[in-house]
């Protein structure tokens, strides 16, 4: 049985678990380095709070179906983009989030070739695609480096969420692919996915698009 535990010498969280504790920043950016390269726990900091989530198979086998649609999406149309992950996006002593996949669409060229991006600085990501399986996710936090579009995956649904004077609503089209109904085709590529395996919808979405059948 793995066993909670944050202290400067350890730091664990079971798969699945959400643990909220008070900490400033500096403890924050502590933990961070302690953690280093590894994946594991995710970390989000927002208003002297840190939380902590390590997660199942199915939010990273989801969060990839969902990025590789989205390349699908961009290559059929022929958009040049810069993908990440992972990724910690911070504004010091404020916030501090790790989207599972970004995308710089519209503003590739301002990150092309940098292996750091400056969040105070340069544009955020034109779109950031979560999953979220134990309530860890919650969409405003990207409200303060002003990310255009998020898509949010909850039980094999996709939601978009578009940025309006300064905070996000509901909408039934992606800004980048407005002739597509992508929540649909989300949809059907899950179904695909759990019916079979990855590879089968995303060759099927591509075979879809290049007969003009979505």
């Amino acid at each position: 049985m793995v066993t909670t535990v944050v202290s400067p010498e350890q730091l664990q969280v079971p798969a699945g678990a959400v643990l909220r504790i008070p900490a400033t920043w500096a403890e924050y950016q502590a933990l961070m380095r302690q953690r280093g390269d590894r994946s594991v726990p995710r970390m989000k900091y927002r208003h002297g709070e840190l939380l902590l989530m390590s997660p199942l198979p199915v939010h990273g086998r989801d969060a990839s179906l969902l990025a590789d649609i989205a390349k699908v999406l961009l290559d059929h149309r022929e958009r040049e983009y810069d993908a990440f992950t992972p990724v910690t996006m911070d504004l010091p002593e404020e916030s501090g989030i790790e989207p599972d996949y970004c995308f710089y669409i519209d503003n590739w060229e301002a990150v092309s070739g940098k292996e750091r991006i400056d969040w105070q600085v340069d544009p955020p990501p034109d779109l950031a695609i979560e999953v979220d399986v134990t309530s860890y996710t919650d969409v405003d936090d990207y409200a303060a480096y002003g990310v255009p579009e998020i898509w949010l995956g909850q039980r094999q649904v996709l939601s978009i969420y578009g940025l309006i004077d300064g905070g996000y609503a509901l909408h039934e089209r992606s800004r980048f692919f407005p002739e597509l109904d992508v929540m649909e085709l989300v949809a059907i590529c899950f179904e695909e996915a759990y019916g079979r395996n990855t590879s089968f919808a995303i060759r099927n979405l591509r075979r879809r698009l290049l007969e003009g059948e979505v």
